[in-house]
């Protein structure tokens, strides 16, 4: 999914910013709670430039296996960033 727009979560109405930001961590907390290690890898743009990315979990203390599939990744289909256009 594509980053939230600026202001997308405002503290000027608590119920919708209590729902959207539910739905912000919903992806994350399970992990966070389970303490599972995991990494969020840029894949490619939409067409207004925006980054879009995966996020990886692997087995507690597996973290080896996710920074290798991530520098395979990384190898396979390079991100490019902004830095570097």
């Amino acid at each position: 999914m594509t980053p939230y727009p600026l202001g997308w979560i405002s503290p000027d109405d608590l119920s919708t910013a209590f729902g959207r930001t539910t739905r912000a961590v919903s992806f994350s907390s399970p992990i966070n709670a389970t303490g599972q290690p995991a990494i969020s890898l840029p894949l490619h743009r939409t067409p207004a430039g925006l980054p879009v990315g995966v996020q990886l979990i692997a087995a507690t203390g597996r973290e080896d296996l996710l920074v290798r599939l991530a520098a395979q990744i990384e190898a396979a289909t390079p991100f490019e960033h902004p830095a570097m256009r």
